[in-house]
């Protein structure tokens, strides 16, 4: 049996686990190979879900002997902070030094908004701006409530505020926020957050049909941009960069990475624009959605405090999608009907994936409705006022820890 046990770690470990771990690293494992299969469908995101489904696969089948007896695995250990035990183990690990060096500093988070901010035209929050942040508010109302919800639920605030940057819809912004706030959270909010970011694909389209007449999702926005000067697009950029960092320094960092990117965009510098959308969005993305499969381990997921978590997420992005439709039907009444409320969704800053499901939502009615350039303006909104939000959590909900 020992030499079986030597041979075949990962399988015989399953037998010498609690039954609730061994069962619960089976559930993971057939939930990695649904993840992946649904990327590779292109039914949830596949930049997320098929790398994020790989490493959860992995971490769970992966397990083996460690010294002492003690089970573990050669991908990471998020929970070490002994320096020297940190050091040995990156030698190790393979990803261990991914992990420390860049997902558990924010760094990635940053190269992210880099890519993301290099993707988004400023045009469109300039041309339709208070319809733009004032849908972006009204999608922002999910962060609220969890906040409020989650300290009822027996969090503490600075946890509660964590959470519920989920109803933001940011990804970077969750990981940077909850690094902040409650970073012995930070591995499953981080979890929780991209795993229900990829869902919206999902869920935010039958949220559309559920909320907006099939007439009215049909309607098409006539979109009237004025050519706006580059050179006051990049003003506008510089301004709007030092007066967030200015009025909130405590989300500097991912503030100055998304108006970096933009900057590089509307400088043209193309070398640069290149280097951002492509390697650097998507080799970030990659180890992204690695890292997260991988911090998918059983034993981590079956923290008492999770449970609370997976709801008062599912909570933030519904009530930030509702409440953002809602948005677009007050723009609506107040444009007397000239005006499609499915924009309303958008607010929601999931960039470009929310503009994206508004659009399909319109097209789908039909097929000559044009509803994009006014959804991206609301993306691009979203995340600024996504920021904000965060940055006022962080500077003041962190006092109180």
């Amino acid at each position: 049996m020992d030499m079986i046990a030597q041979i075949f770690p990962g399988i015989f470990s399953f037998g010498v686990q609690e039954p609730m771990i061994a069962c619960a690293r089976v559930a993971l494992i057939a939930f990695g190979f649904l993840l992946a299969y649904l990327g590779f469908k292109r039914i949830l995101e596949p930049l997320i879900m098929v790398p994020m489904g790989v490493g959860m696969i992995c971490i769970n089948c992966g397990v083996l002997f460690l010294e002492g007896g003690k089970l573990g695995n050669l991908f990471l250990d998020p929970m070490i902070s002994d320096p020297a035990k940190l050091v040995d183990i990156m030698q190790v690990n393979f990803l261990q030094p991914i992990y420390n060096l860049t997902f558990s500093n924010s760094l990635v988070a940053c190269v992210v908004f880099m890519g993301v901010g290099a993707m988004c035209e400023i045009g469109f929050i300039l041309a339709n701006p208070w319809t733009s942040i004032i849908i972006a508010i009204f999608a922002e109302c999910g962060t609220f409530v969890t906040l409020i919800l989650g300290v009822h639920l027996g969090l503490t605030p600075p946890e509660a505020a964590a959470v519920a940057s989920i109803g933001g819809a940011d990804g970077p912004m969750v990981l940077f926020t909850s690094l902040m706030l409650a970073p012995h959270l930070f591995v499953p909010i981080g979890v929780i957050a991209y795993l229900y970011l990829s869902l919206t694909y999902a869920g935010y389209p039958w949220l559309l049909k559920l909320l907006v007449p099939a007439e009215t999702r049909g309607k098409d926005i006539l979109f009237f941009a004025p050519e706006v000067p580059k050179v006051k697009k990049f003003m506008f950029i510089l301004v709007c960069c030092g007066l967030l960092c200015l009025l909130l320094p405590m989300a500097a960092p991912l503030i100055m990475s998304f108006f970096l990117g933009m900057a590089i965009k509307e400088a043209e510098i193309v070398p640069y624009q290149d280097l951002l959308e492509s390697t650097l969005l998507y080799s970030g993305t990659l180890m992204l959605g690695l890292l997260l499969g991988t911090l998918c381990e059983a034993g981590t997921l079956l923290n008492p405090k999770v449970a609370p978590l997976i709801i008062l997420g599912v909570l933030a992005l519904t009530v930030s999608g509702a409440v953002g439709i809602f948005g677009g039907y007050v723009i609506y009444w107040f444009k007397k009907g000239d005006f499609n409320p499915v924009v309303g969704i958008s607010g929601v800053s999931c960039v470009p994936t929310t503009a994206k499901i508004a659009q399909h939502a319109a097209e789908d009615e039909d097929p000559f409705a044009i509803v994009l350039p006014v959804a991206m303006g609301a993306n691009v909104g979203g995340v600024i006022v996504s920021a904000i939000a965060c940055g006022i959590f962080i500077a003041t909900i962190g006092m109180v820890k």
